[in-house]
C-alpha cells in the first residue's frame, strides 16, 4: 500500500469510528493514536498493513514491551488494532483479519487503590469553602463518587441532564450511549450549594450555559483539570494514596458490591457494555468471598435447615 493509500486508509477507518460506530472525538482519537504506533512501525520495516502478516502484528506487540510499554495499555494498543484490521477486511482493504490469533499480554490482577467512605469525606472536609471554587470542587467529588461517573461524563454534563427532584441524571457515556443514574442526597445537597455561586457568575461563555461545572473564566472544566484538581485534594487531605477521577468512580463500584448490589445492576451504572468488564473492574476481599460462599452453598443450607441429619448417631 503506497503512502497515500495508507492514509486514506487510516482517513476511512477514522469515519469508520466517527459515523457508523458513533464514537465520541476523545475514543475517535484514541483509537486513531494506536493505530498510529501500528503503521509507523509497519513503515519502518517497508510492510504493507494490507499484507501484513500475524508475525509482522507479534512482533509489533513485542516491540511495545521494548519501549517501555506496560500489559495494560498494550492491551488497549492491539485492541485497537484488532479493530483497525476488522474494519479492513470489512471495507475490503484484505481479504482476511490477520489479528484473530494475535494474543494480548498478560499481567497480574492489578487492582486500582479505592478509597473509603471516610477518606473521601476527609477530601470533602479539606475544602475551604471560603474560596470561590470551595463549593463546585465539594460537588465534583461527591456526584463522582455517588453516580460512579468517569471524567468525561463529568465534565461534559449539562444542567438539561439534571433531574434532582426524581433523584436521576441523564449521562452521556462512550459512543454517545445514554444512561439514566440514580443520584444521591447528599450529591444533590453539594449541587444546590453549587449552583448558589454559579447563578452568581456573570461572565459565562455563549455556548457554555447548560454546563454544569464551570472554571472561573466560564468555560467548563477539562479532564485534565479535574485531574489536577482531584490529586491536589488528595494531597491537601493527607491521603497518601494514588489518586485520580477514576478512584473515585472504581471506589462507589467496590462499596456497591460490597454492600450486595446485584452485579448487573453495577454494570448498568457503570454503563459497561459488556458484563465482563464489569466483573474484572470489581474485586471483593477473600474474607468477604469465603463468607459467601459458606452462607450460599448448597450444603451449608441444608445442614442449616436439618440441623441434626449430620449428627453421629448416638451408641
Amino acid at each position: 500500500m503506497a503512502k497515500k493509500q495508507t492514509q486514506n486508509a487510516a482517513k476511512a477507518f477514522k469515519r469508520y469510528l466517527r459515523l457508523e460506530r458513533n464514537f465520541t472525538a476523545n475514543t475517535v482519537e484514541a483509537y486513531m493514536r494506536d493505530v498510529e504506533k501500528l503503521l509507523a512501525y509497519l513503515k519502518s520495516g517497508d510492510i504493507d498493513p494490507t499484507e501484513a502478516r500475524l508475525e509482522d502484528l507479534q512482533a509489533f506487540a513485542a516491540s511495545l514491551h521494548d519501549i517501555g510499554v506496560g500489559p495494560r495499555s498494550a492491551c488497549r494498543v492491539l485492541s485497537g488494532v484488532r479493530t483497525f484490521y476488522k474494519f479492513l477486511q470489512l471495507d475490503g482493504w484484505r481479504d482476511d483479519d490477520p489479528t484473530e490469533l494475535l494474543e494480548s499480554p498478560q499481567f497480574g490482577d492489578h487492582l486500582p487503590e479505592v478509597l473509603s467512605v471516610q477518606e473521601v469525606d476527609q477530601m470533602e472536609q479539606s475544602i475551604d469553602l471560603s474560596k470561590w471554587e470551595g463549593h463546585r470542587n465539594r460537588a465534583i467529588i461527591e456526584v463522582l463518587f455517588s453516580c460512579g461517573l468517569r471524567v468525561s461524563e463529568l465534565t461534559t454534563l449539562k444542567l438539561s441532564n439534571l433531574f434532582l427532584d426524581e433523584g436521576f441524571i441523564r449521562v452521556e457515556g462512550k459512543g454517545r450511549k445514554e444512561r439514566l443514574v440514580p443520584i444521591s442526597p447528599k450529591a444533590i445537597r453539594e449541587l444546590n450549594f453549587w449552583f448558589d455561586d454559579r447563578n452568581h457568575m456573570t461572565n459565562v461563555k455563549p455556548g457554555e450555559e447548560d454546563y454544569v461545572f464551570l472554571n472561573r473564566r466560564g468555560a467548563h472544566l477539562t479532564r485534565t483539570m479535574i485531574l489536577i484538581m482531584v490529586k491536589q485534594m488528595a494531597l491537601e487531605a493527607g491521603i497518601s494514596k494514588t489518586i485520580s477521577p477514576h478512584t473515585l468512580r472504581h471506589s462507589f463500584a467496590t462499596a456497591l458490591l460490597e454492600g450486595g448490589a446485584d452485579l448487573r445492576a453495577i454494570q448498568a451504572m457503570l454503563g459497561h457494555e459488556s458484563i465482563g468488564t464489569t466483573e474484572i473492574y470489581m474485586h471483593i476481599d477473600t474474607h468477604t468471598l469465603r463468607e459467601e460462599i459458606l452462607n450460599h452453598h448448597p450444603r451449608n443450607r441444608q445442614r442449616k435447615d436439618n440441623p441434626d441429619e449430620h449428627e453421629e448417631p448416638q451408641t
